[in-house]
């Protein structure tokens, strides 16, 4: 028939993004029989993978409840990501990793790394595409997609392709410098659908630098706190470990608060979690002739109680010579720090990007789009995991969902 696509140009389908979501729904539709073309602009496969978690890929996080994704997910509709993680949990997951012989440990809070590399997964996920004879083409930029009678042709630099159904997984904004851009964001757009306003998340926190100068000196230094922002029923805490930077905050604490903090809200830190600071420092006072920093250091790092005492010339004297209202208002500080973030490190230092393709325009079922064949997965999707494991798992599940979804779809 003229003007219709060679047979090696035409696919059941093509996933655009070998990252963690477009590798593994892939993978996965290969395996049921879905003839995929993976393609990819970048010159290394899943970059994100092997720069997370220090390198050994904190891939997925036990504590994971599907029945209650708003616990560790955040969107305009943290329910959406229900039906895809109830269907493909971290067990699932797990069980695959033990398949290709992977070792593993939990780290803390249901937090699962590979022992060795993330290269381990990298090869995983390849393996699997391969066993479903998935076409992989990378580096191979995407110029444009359109639909036509007949489906969607896609225009690649190595020439024009055809399928019925398109899967964007090309992430969000995140850590442009290995390849991230907002593909997944324009197509959308171009095809008619809402995009959820991106912003950075799990990112540092910065602060006006003389604000931030007595603090600045602090940079290297982590202790463990509880840090909070939002008011009452939109309140949200951490208790995590704190880092100072710089320029300002990080750190697990800081990197979970940053998806829930908006511009110009203030953050509340505890520095002491757990600790009676009022009763400690007037005990001391009774029996001590230490300068109040001195005795500080029993409850935080001693720096930050030299810092911190600074502040204040009624902190900078022996504990037995402080006012007891002195010491009461030390703890109060120390207990209730509350400051204002001037902004965040930005996409360059973002491990995920919050926002996305709106879930109203998606299928929580399958991820295809209200643009019949068009499907999106992983980070591109207005979904937002918390720190530790829990992003990856929506790349398999969503990547899964949508793979079965394809070969329903075929076999229809």
């Amino acid at each position: 028939m003229p003007g219709a696509p060679s047979p090696d140009t035409f696919f059941d389908a093509i996933v655009i993004g070998a990252g963690a979501a477009g590798l593994f729904c892939a993978g996965v539709a290969g395996q049921l029989g879905v003839k995929v073309l993976l393609v990819d602009h970048a010159p290394k496969v899943a970059e994100k993978i092997r720069i997370s978690g220090g390198g050994r890929c904190n891939f997925t996080n036990r504590e994971l409840d599907p029945r209650q994704p708003h616990k560790h997910f955040l969107g305009e509709n943290p329910n959406f990501c229900r039906s895809a993680l109830a269907r493909y949990t971290p067990e699932d997951f797990i069980a695959l990793v033990r398949r290709h012989g992977i070792p593993f440990h939990e780290k803390h809070k249901g937090q699962l790394f590979g022992d060795r590399s993330a290269e381990d997964f990298i090869r995983m996920l390849l393996a699997e595409c391969a066993a479903g004879g998935v076409t992989h083409w990378q580096p191979c930029s995407v110029s444009a997609i359109t639909r036509g009678s007949d489906g969607y042709a896609v225009q690649t630099s190595r020439g024009t392709v055809h399928a019925p159904a398109v899967v964007i997984a090309t992430g969000g904004l995140s850590i442009p410098q290995i390849g991230a851009t907002d593909f997944g964001h324009r197509i959308a757009r171009q095809f008619g659908l809402r995009v959820v306003e991106p912003r950075p998340a799990l990112v540092p926190l910065t602060f006006d630098g003389a604000a931030w100068a007595p603090f600045a000196q602090l940079a290297g230094l982590a202790l463990p706190v509880r840090i909070e922002t939002g008011q009452k029923k939109e309140r949200v805490a951490f208790d995590e470990d704190l880092l100072f930077t710089h320029r300002g905050l990080s750190g697990p604490a800081v990197l979970q608060i940053s998806s829930y903090w908006r511009v110009a809200a203030p953050i509340r830190i505890d520095l002491a979690p757990g600790e009676d600071l009022a009763a400690g420092l007037l005990a001391a006072k009774a029996r001590s002739r230490k300068l109040i920093a001195n005795e500080l250091a029993q409850w935080v790092p001693a720096r930050l109680a030299d810092a911190w005492v600074q502040q204040d010339p009624a902190w900078q004297r022996p504990v037995n010579e402080a006012g007891d209202k002195a010491l009461q208002q030390l703890a109060q500080r120390l207990a209730a720090w509350e400051l204002v973030p001037t902004g965040t490190e930005g996409y360059r230092k973002a491990e995920v990007t919050a926002g996305g393709v709106d879930t109203r325009a998606l299928s929580s079922q399958t991820l295809e789009s209200t643009q019949p064949g068009l499907y999106f997965i992983g980070e591109v999707v207005d979904v937002t995991g918390w720190l530790g494991g829990y992003n990856f798992q929506w790349a398999w599940a969503s990547g899964h969902a949508c793979a079965r979804a394809l070969a329903a779809a075929r076999m229809g």
